[in-house]
């Protein structure tokens, strides 16, 4: 399952785990998404029926992505297409091959638009290798 960062302060706590890949045509961030803290009171207030129906997606076994693109990237009809074509390798490469349990922003450089797509998708692939995030695809993830 991938979820998407929003927020600013999102952004900017990926940023600063410090844990990036440059490549030629994009910027991967990763952060460890952190363990939402169990509280007393909403474990004695849940009782045993409720959390039996709960999902089965835990945060651990979720993935969220930002897109960012700045105005070096060019005008808006540029950093759109370069988020749009970041967006597009995120949805095929992400799901299959991503550890789980980890937020990535993808920032886009002035390349993106222009390199050829299985080009980026070779640039995630190896940034996820470089970080030791990428695990290859079974076949159930693989459709």
């Amino acid at each position: 399952m991938i979820g998407r960062l929003k927020r600013r302060a999102e952004f900017l706590q990926v940023a600063a785990a410090n844990r990036k890949w440059v490549a030629p045509g994009l910027i991967l961030q990763v952060r460890r998404q952190p363990e939402p803290p169990a509280t007393r009171t909403e474990a004695a207030a849940e009782p045993a029926a409720a959390e039996a129906t709960r999902p089965e997606t835990s945060q651990a076994e979720t993935i969220r992505v930002g897109f960012t693109a700045s105005r070096k990237v060019g005008n808006a009809v540029r950093r759109n297409r370069a988020r749009r074509r970041l967006r597009a390798v995120a949805e095929q490469v992400l799901p299959a091959h991503a550890e789980r349990g980890h937020d990535f922003v993808l920032i886009a450089r002035a390349a993106t638009v222009d390199r050829a797509f299985d080009a980026l998708i070779g640039d995630l692939i190896a940034g996820l290798k470089r970080l030791k995030l990428y695990h290859a695809a079974t076949a159930g993830a693989a459709a």
